[in-house]
């Protein structure tokens, strides 16, 4: 009808924060969930026919300089669908306290999206043009922020003061040792633990490697911290092993403030500088003697440096994989010699899985060192040119990397779904936990594989003749190559049971000489 007036209808999203911190500093009840969510509803009732409540986002435990919540990324996924035009929150803190990503949504995301955004007791609506309230938000977003950070601050000094005490700050205390029921920042030892680990010290002060006592461990089934605390079944590795005997807790001594957070922002973690470190004897009862502790951690260092040393020579270590798993080939000592073996095969050999691949690696190695001295004389030479035919290209690269960008994205997922979970009680707080930890794990590894590709393609894009002459010349220059030079210029070899041998290039175009070759 003409003349009659179109009303917006409003899709309301009310949104819910309430931090850990906030519990723990003894914030205001109003600030609880419960009290935003009344007052959220009374003050969305009372809008009128023309605003709809669409749903109510509660995230609980996240600090504001955190905008990774899975129910704030919820809220933005239905804004994305068009099911949410307008978010209203108690007050501009309960949407965050990072006044950069805040302000992001308010002044840019929001209006872009055409999203109405109101903070209720601070009166700020942005499709208020008159609204003078509207004018102070950049300076209560930096106040909020600047709160933030001397909360930080102030957590962060109550933490160092009691580190340097020698109380207990940390979460999952070590195996042997609980907290004591009347002293949380008290260590005290348990007993049905603290017999694994007399036993682990006990078979290291006899000179057993990492590698017998976790054999010994696993074949005897005796339990790992996992399966006495959480009843979950895991198995011994060498790296919990070493963790271990390389723990001072052990000998009465708490070190703390080994890592830290980055920043008040950031949760990822740095390591600190030992000076940094927070170092207290005699802060609960030992579980092994310190003549005891101190004798192995020297056996231990003399087994390292032997480690060390044997690497260095393994010239190819880290470099030689199975063709037919996929997986690492190793060196190890058979009788006088030093053989290959595939990791897989050597793991679950047991199972029948792959073959052994056991070469001997010095004749390989030498086979392999004379056949690129060979081939690089020819190129170095001008006896063989460089093509650029069938190579893997930079958008090859990209196109691997966009896969792993999916695949953390799908973690991320399940890593929201187990926070579900855990509210709705569907999973325990600890069970939640050590999912959280393996998939932060997965992460790392899919990072990590994402560096790797990154370094790969900056590799083909970037390099040219002149570079790849240069690092020729500096091969046949040598006598033998460095681990570091043989890692610059190859990115792997594989091995076929068959004794047939491929040699991929970290540079495009040496990936297309001819890299094929039989052992004999």
């Amino acid at each position: 009808m003409l003349g009659e007036i179109i009303r917006t209808i409003y899709k309301v999203a009310i949104y819910i924060r309430l931090s850990k911190e906030d519990v723990d500093k003894g914030f205001d009840e109003s600030e609880s969930i419960t009290n935003q969510k009344t007052l959220l509803l009374q003050y969305v009732k009372k809008l009128g026919p023309n605003y709809e409540l669409i749903d109510v986002y509660i995230d609980p435990g996240y600090t504001g300089t955190n905008f990774n919540r899975p129910d704030f990324k919820r809220m933005i996924n239905d804004i994305n669908l068009g099911k949410v035009n307008m978010v209203v929150t108690k007050d501009l803190s309960r949407l965050g306290r990072d006044y950069i990503e805040t302000g992001e949504y308010i002044e840019k995301w929001f209006p872009e999206n055409n999203v109405r955004y109101v903070s209720v007791t601070d009166g700020i609506d942005t499709f208020s043009e008159n609204n003078g309230n509207n004018d102070m938000l950049p300076f209560k977003s930096i106040l909020n922020d600047m709160y933030s950070k001397d909360l930080s601050k102030k957590i962060r000094t109550a933490l160092h003061t009691m580190q340097s005490q020698g109380k207990w700050v940390g979460g999952k205390t070590p195996l042997g040792y609980t907290k004591d029921p009347n002293d949380k920042n008290k260590l005290v030892i348990c007993e049905e633990e603290a017999k694994i680990v007399r036993k682990i010290f006990e078979m290291a002060y006899v000179g057993k490697s990492a590698g017998s006592i976790k054999n010994y461990l696993n074949d005897n089934n005796i339990p790992t911290a996992h399966r006495l605390r959480y009843n979950e079944f895991t198995y011994w590795s060498n790296k919990a092993i070493k963790r271990i005997l390389t723990n001072p807790v052990y000998k009465g001594i708490t070190v703390q403030n080994k890592r830290s957070r980055i920043s008040y922002k950031n949760r990822k973690l740095r390591s600190n500088p030992e000076e940094q470190w927070y170092v207290v004897e005699n802060t609960h009862e030992p579980i092994v003697q310190a003549s005891k502790f101190d004798s192995i951690q020297k056996m231990q260092i003399a087994q390292n440096y032997t480690r060390l040393d044997k690497k260095n020579y393994f010239l190819l270590d880290g470099l030689m994989v199975c063709y037919e798993c996929k997986h690492k080939i190793g060196v190890k000592k058979d009788r006088n010699n030093w053989g290959m073996i595939c990791s897989y095969y050597r793991r679950f050999s047991k199972l029948k899985v792959c073959t052994a691949h056991g070469f001997n690696y010095i004749k390989f190695e030498n086979t392999i060192l004379s056949y690129l001295r060979n081939l690089l004389k020819e190129i170095d030479e001008g006896k063989m040119e460089l093509n650029m035919k069938n190579s893997k290209s930079a958008v090859d690269y990209g196109v691997l990397q966009d896969k792993i960008k999916k695949d953390i994205l799908i973690i991320n997922g399940n890593i929201d779904k187990m926070y579900m979970d855990k509210l709705e009680s569907k999973i325990t707080e600890a069970m939640y936990e050590r999912l959280y930890d393996k998939l932060q794990v997965d992460i790392k590894q899919k990072e990590k594989e994402y560096m790797e590709l990154e370094k790969m393609k900056n590799d083909v894009a970037g390099s040219n003749d002149e570079d790849i002459k240069k690092l020729i010349k500096e091969y046949l220059s040598l006598d033998k190559p460095t681990p570091e030079l043989m890692k610059l210029l190859i990115n792997k070899i594989e091995v076929h049971q068959n004794k047939e041998i491929d040699i991929y290039f970290n540079f495009k175009k040496l990936n297309e000489v001819k890299k094929n070759y039989t052992l004999n």
